[in-house]
């Protein structure tokens, strides 16, 4: 068996949320990383999955279906993100506000919103309430960005040791997903993170900085820094916030 054979799909007993993945060098090549289907999104299970490089993706009508493509797409700690000129105006602007776990229900629910450019969404209730059961329990978090008291942009994902796993992101005003992403990974590099996992690419990603590595050495460095010790928490920012910044905050 190798991950180019394109009939081989495991499935995972949704009975037994403990059973090991396969390795993720067996996932498909076409749809890249195709690994697995089946199972349950039990905390135990996704934690399970993140620290072996596979993540769940599929749609609400759709069975589980657990993924490792080759390449991964990440963004390393540092450079971080590229910052644009405009972008780099927005920051220097300073008319927002950043807040960690503060509102990470809403964020997630305003990444289940269909976009302009797709039909329906990914992120359906079962997927939510496995996240949210995440967040409660210290592992996903949320960065949000205020203008004014409303959420104009987020981002959430899972950390795992010095990895954060991105999982989505969105934007309601000009530039508030970068400015989630830029502000998010300033704090990560200050906590001592190494790498902002992006899973898979896109064009927006890419202008921002993502780069593709090779499976093979995104495992390895998980294999290092996913299973540090990282004590499951709530996030609070202790990067420094602009002038006005509780001029932008909602009310608590």
């Amino acid at each position: 068996m190798t991950a180019k054979n394109p009939m081989r799909l495991h499935w995972l007993d949704p009975r037994h949320p403990l059973q090991p993945f396969p390795h993720p060098g067996l996932a498909l090549s076409e749809p890249n990383g195709l690994l697995a289907i089946g199972g349950d999104l039990s905390l135990s299970r996704l934690l399970i999955a993140y620290r072996s490089g596979i993540f769940p993706w599929f749609n609400p009508d759709e069975p589980i279906l657990w993924w490792s493509p080759d390449p991964r797409t990440v963004i390393p700690l540092p450079p971080g993100p590229h910052v644009s000129r405009s972008l780099r105006r927005a920051l220097r602007r300073a008319d927002f506000a950043v807040s960690l776990d503060r509102a990470f229900e809403e964020v997630i629910a305003a990444c289940s919103e269909p976009r302009a450019e797709q039909n329906g969404t990914w992120l359906g209730p079962q997927m939510i309430a496995a996240y949210v059961e995440l967040y409660r329990r210290g592992y996903a978090h949320s960065l949000e960005i205020w203008r004014h008291g409303r959420l104009i942009g987020g981002i959430y994902g899972l950390a795992l040791g010095r990895i954060f796993f991105g999982e989505s992101m969105f934007s309601r005003a000009s530039n508030g997903s970068k400015l989630a992403l830029v502000c998010l990974a300033q704090q990560l590099h200050a906590w001592g993170y190494r790498l902002l996992d992006c899973q898979v690419g896109s064009a927006h990603l890419q202008s921002m900085g993502a780069i593709e590595i090779p499976r093979n050495e995104f495992l390895d460095m998980l294999q290092a820094d996913a299973k540090l010790a990282n004590p499951p928490r709530q996030w609070r920012l202790d990067l420094p916030t602009p002038p006005g910044d509780a001029h932008h905050l909602p009310a608590a």
